[in-house]
């Protein structure tokens, strides 16, 4: 258990932020899901409009430290890759 005052503001601050940081990969993920699921549908306009809408969600993920920038990089090349195949 923490004893000094300081430890235990920092165990608040903690728990705020990770709550904070998993509604922000949650809301990532949801992007891409949509990204996933219009591709599935074989719909190509609403998969690069889905592109489009999660491209700035995953640089605010890597810009807010919950996504690493070749993770985000990754993800983005991969879904371009498969929306230009359409």
């Amino acid at each position: 258990m923490a004893n000094t005052p300081q430890a235990r503001k920092r165990i608040r601050r903690n728990e705020r932020r990770a709550e904070i940081n998993t509604n922000r990969v949650s809301r990532i993920r949801t992007f891409i899901k949509k990204v996933e699921l219009a591709l599935d549908g074989g719909d190509k306009t609403a998969a690069a409009d889905a592109l489009k809408a999660a491209q700035p969600e995953l640089a605010r993920g890597v810009a807010r430290g919950v996504l690493h920038k070749n993770t985000a990089a990754r993800k983005l090349s991969r879904l371009t890759k498969r929306v230009s195949a359409l």
